[in-house]
């Protein structure tokens, strides 16, 4: 009998159950068990191995006493079935990691098992992601994001509006977004979207601008306008970086300046679009010919032309005001007046 008794003080101690893999959500609550047979005499253990320091664990009990100060933490032993477990509530994202639970048997050995604790946690995009660019008409665009998490997110990327991307649909899945040959069209807000079934999930705006050379617009490229009354010649203009623009007379080659005679004005309707104004004022015999609305960046250059022609009937808007003839006045009545004449006598006939 007592040799039986001195076989089963002979047996090493084993841990014959561990708790499998948990996953839970902050807040939560879970527990860990760890069973061990024939280890009455030695101590055991539970371990945290946090991720990235796995040679310094962080000792949690021995027996059936927790080491640490924490109210989250608790712990059970059930002698029937020598069993430890590991209680942690109001579960926090730090709490995440392997724990062990461990027997000690001699300096140099010890029986061990490990439960990996994953914590549900909404995604977070990384700092190393791209946060705007800056790139020329033709070259390569590459915009990367990255996020953690837990389950791991998936990361899509979509655009302002849900326009079209640049690759073809409204949406693209994968960390990277490839744009080989970025257009004008392609500049705008890039929005990457990280989820993975936790809170509502994050994003981010990805601002990508696009530099090109200019290119200009004219609404109204023949313009009619009586002597003695204002007009307004008019380009719009689209380029980026912001273009200097200018005004000249096609006959002498001369840049417009603001004068009695002309007023130039520039008005961005955002960073890539400008609408320029020249008012001819109080139109006089030279002043009737071709005008060019020139843009220039440091991508290029574009001019456009304006024709400005004689007309007998003024033309309102802008010659709403009074007109100037000599010494003379003409109130905007006696146009009104002017210009009905005609229709009054028609419809009389």
């Amino acid at each position: 009998m007592s040799s039986l008794i001195t076989a089963m003080g002979q047996r090493t101690p084993t841990i014959s159950h561990i708790t499998q893999e948990q996953i839970k959500d902050i807040g939560g609550v879970v527990e860990l068990d760890c069973s061990v047979q024939y280890a009455q005499e030695y101590p055991v253990l539970w371990m945290k191995i946090s991720s990235g320091r796995t040679s310094d664990p962080l000792p949690i009990s021995t027996g059936p006493t927790l080491i640490i100060r924490d109210s989250r933490f608790a712990l059970r032993y059930d002698p029937s079935s020598s069993t430890y477990t590991l209680q942690i509530k109001d579960i926090q994202e730090t709490d995440a990691g392997v724990y062990q639970c461990q027997v000690i048997i001699a300096i140099s050995n010890k029986e061990s098992a490990d439960v990996l604790l994953q914590v549900r946690r909404p995604p977070v995009i990384s700092d190393n992601s791209t946060r705007s660019v800056i790139v020329s008409e033709g070259q390569q665009v590459t915009l990367e994001c990255y996020a953690s998490g837990y389950p791991p997110p998936r990361i899509s990327w979509r655009r302002e509006n849900n326009a079209i991307l640049p690759t073809g649909g409204s949406m693209f899945r994968g960390n990277v977004l490839k744009i080989i040959s970025v257009k004008k069209e392609d500049r705008g807000t890039y929005y990457c979207v990280a989820e993975n079934g936790v809170g509502k999930g994050t994003r981010r705006n990805i601002n990508v601008e696009v530099e090109f050379a200019p290119v200009i617009t004219v609404p109204r490229p023949r313009l009619g306008q009586a002597l003695q009354y204002d007009m307004d010649l008019e380009c719009h203009v689209e380029a980026y970086p912001p273009p200097a623009i200018v005004w000249i007379k096609e006959d002498d080659e001369r840049q417009i300046a603001n004068n009695q005679h002309y007023s130039v004005s520039h008005f961005a309707t955002a960073d890539e679009f400008t609408d320029t104004t020249l008012r001819v004022i109080t139109i006089e015999k030279r002043q009737y010919g071709y005008y060019s609305c020139k843009a220039i960046n440091k991508l290029g250059a574009a001019e456009a032309k304006v024709h400005l022609f004689e007309t007998v009937v003024p033309v309102c808007p802008p010659a709403c005001g009074q007109a100037r003839y000599s010494s003379a006045t003409v109130t905007d009545k006696s146009v009104v007046a002017f210009l009905l004449i005609p229709a009054i006598l028609f419809f009389n006939r």
